[in-house]
């Protein structure tokens, strides 16, 4: 729990410090997945009894208040867009699924 709470903040602060405003929603979708991944350890700690209810649902609301936050941020830097007139902003990577086929027969490359 100590490390994904500890990702969320970090997460944020690191897009941020990136000036580019895809690169920040990157990483504030990590730290939404760092938060949920935080409040599903929540969930065990109370369903295994090592927290009160009290303390589940308080910490639980924080985590929806928290969440309803991060969207409301991503959401802003959708709309603003700072950073959109960076170099290589109008590239973006496209991948094709076909790349990433494997075939078991084939031997390793490695082997």
């Amino acid at each position: 729990m100590r490390r994904s709470s500890l990702s969320v903040p970090a997460n944020i602060a690191e897009g941020y410090g990136r000036y580019y405003y895809q690169d920040n929603i990157r990483f504030c979708y990590n730290a939404r997945g760092s938060l949920e991944e935080t409040l599903s350890h929540l969930v065990i700690a109370y369903e295994m009894n090592y927290i009160p209810k009290s303390l589940f649902d308080s910490l639980g609301q924080d985590g929806e208040s928290l969440t309803q936050l991060i969207n409301g941020y991503i959401g802003y830097l959708k709309r603003s867009k700072k950073g959109q007139i960076e170099p290589g902003a109008s590239l973006s990577i496209h991948d094709e699924a076909s790349s990433y086929d494997y075939d078991s027969t084939e031997p390793h490359p490695h082997e």
